[in-house]
């Protein structure tokens, strides 16, 4: 009975809690964030169960209303979209779990409308992964997209600038995006997606057809915040509150280039968007602009927070690299780095609220040896996420870029395997001047006291924020030895003629 209305659950949990904790914060403001938990981890919990489902028996639909597509709006729970909820809904967990004592400080007495978008947040994700049906994903767009707006507008004192700017630029990507699909029911009379991917075979021929695909891809390009359309991005991760830069940076773009990949190779088809049109190919020249530009940048960046807003850039750029080179190795690239990339991102954001918590900053220039005595488990999963960022083995984080650079050899593109190579390179560059500041003995020597040093004291945050940056960075070290049997499942989930 679960696993058959799994597809509405999902939404329906988040959508329900949304609703009730602002009505229960009336009565208690205390509840707002017990409830909140209690649900993602219900979440959390039925999307495992029903990945694992799905794997065992197949694809499970669901229809409102109990309306026969294409009428009806029907929600599809495959192997792709169930591995994808896994990965968000995982990842909230913890980041909420380490969010905890973090929005106590950062909002403190907004707690319950906070965590009541938050739940709205997650609706529209879920939503997102879930639909089968392009206007029912545009109305969970906007759904997730209000609430981003918010999430962020409530933190530091340039984030309402951000989130409006993000409003503006989010604005025109989903108009973009309504506009295709708006050109798509035009033609075809329906919006269902497997429907239309039936249908669009024999239209292919048809200009409405190239019009929306063009809008479609610039739209989710924007919310995916893939270069040149990124610009929304680096603002609005450094200034959002601790929290919600920790949730919407590693699953708020996955969401977006979930969607991308999703509407290009199972509905559009990989013929038509990489041979017949230059589609594909005009989304991994922008992917590999946006590796180099977001890497340089983060290069250029004194404040850890924006550093990791600009390595976002670079790092979607490799999803939309794999999207764009449209065969197995690029696809399996692609979807292995929307897990690992979740869960470094994850990892890396919540290391710098650990740090601004506990040192009241997460200034680069400002850091020095005494960090890795005051916060030895912080800086530790630090370095496990960022030396996967940077690629080594066995960290999750070098399998992905492995695909990835087999899918440049196997069509030859040797111009992209040279940007994933020096992306490495620059990675390395950014990440490492925080290890050799935070583990090389500073050669200034300590003004009062040379013993100083030595009388440093550990000074860990609390476990319920220490724990989840541990199983983030253990979950990364997991996620690379388990990359034979991720891989297979990821096998399963690619599309017929790839």
């Amino acid at each position: 009975m679960i696993a058959k209305n799994l597809p509405a659950i999902l939404p329906l949990i988040f959508l329900a809690s949304a609703l009730l904790i602002p009505l229960l914060g009336v009565w208690k403001k205390k509840i707002a964030y017990p409830f909140a938990i209690t649900a993602t981890l219900a979440a959390a919990s039925l999307s495992v169960y029903g990945f694992i489902y799905v794997i065992l028996n197949g694809t499970i639909t669901y229809y409102f209303g109990g309306w026969v597509p294409p009428i009806g709006i029907e929600y599809v729970y495959d192997p792709l979209s169930s591995f994808v909820a896994v990965v968000i809904n995982v990842v909230a967990l913890l980041v909420l779990t380490h969010g905890y004592s973090v929005v106590k400080i950062d909002l403190e007495g907004r707690q319950v409308a906070y965590y009541s978008v938050v739940m709205l947040l997650m609706t529209g994700f879920n939503g997102m992964i879930i639909t089968g049906d392009l206007f029912n994903l545009y109305v969970f767009i906007e759904i997730s997209s209000l609430s981003g707006y918010a999430l962020i507008a409530v933190g530091e004192k340039r984030a309402p600038f951000a989130a409006f700017r993000y409003l503006i630029i989010g604005t025109i990507g989903a108009s973009f995006y309504l506009l295709g699909i708006g050109f798509l029911y035009f033609i075809s009379g329906t919006l269902n997606m497997n429907d239309l991917a039936l249908i669009l075979p024999m239209m292919k021929d048809s200009p409405t057809i190239l019009v929306a695909l063009i809008l479609i891809v610039v739209g989710l390009g924007i919310k995916m915040a893939i270069f040149p359309m990124h610009g929304w991005l680096p603002d609005s991760y450094t200034y959002a509150p601790t929290t919600s830069s920790a949730l919407i940076a590693p699953i708020g773009t996955k969401v977006g280039a979930y969607v991308l990949l999703r509407l290009l190779f199972f509905v559009f088809g990989i013929d038509y968007f990489s041979n017949e049109l230059p589609i594909a190919d005009l989304i991994a020249v922008f992917s590999c602009g946006g590796i180099i530009f977001g890497s340089v940048m983060a290069i250029a960046s004194k404040e850890m927070k924006r550093m990791l807003a600009y390595s976002s850039v670079a790092q979607i750029g490799y999803i939309g690299l794999g999207i764009g080179l449209a065969n197995p190795f690029g696809f399996i690239g692609a979807v292995l780095h929307l897990l690992n990339h979740a869960f470094m991102k994850a990892c890396l954001f919540i290391v710098a609220g650990n740090l601004r918590t506990k040192a009241g900053h997460s200034d680069i220039s400002l850091m020095d040896d005494s960090f890795r005595k005051k916060y030895p488990w912080t800086m530790a999963a630090f370095t496990v996420a960022a030396l996967s960022m940077v690629g080594l083995p066995p960290l999750a984080g070098f399998f992905s870029k492995w695909y990835l650079v087999l899918g440049t050899i196997e069509s030859s593109r040797w111009i992209y395997l040279a940007v994933i190579l020096l992306s490495s390179l620059l990675n390395a560059v950014y990440f490492f001047r925080i290890l050799e500041k935070v583990y090389m003995r500073s050669s200034v020597k300590y003004k009062s006291d040379e013993s100083y040093s030595d009388n440093i004291r550990q000074d860990e945050v609390v476990p319920s924020m220490l724990l989840p940056t541990l199983v983030l960075a253990v979950g990364l070290i997991v996620l690379g030895i388990l990359n034979v049997f991720i891989v297979n499942q990821i096998y399963k989930m690619m599309p017929e003629g790839l």
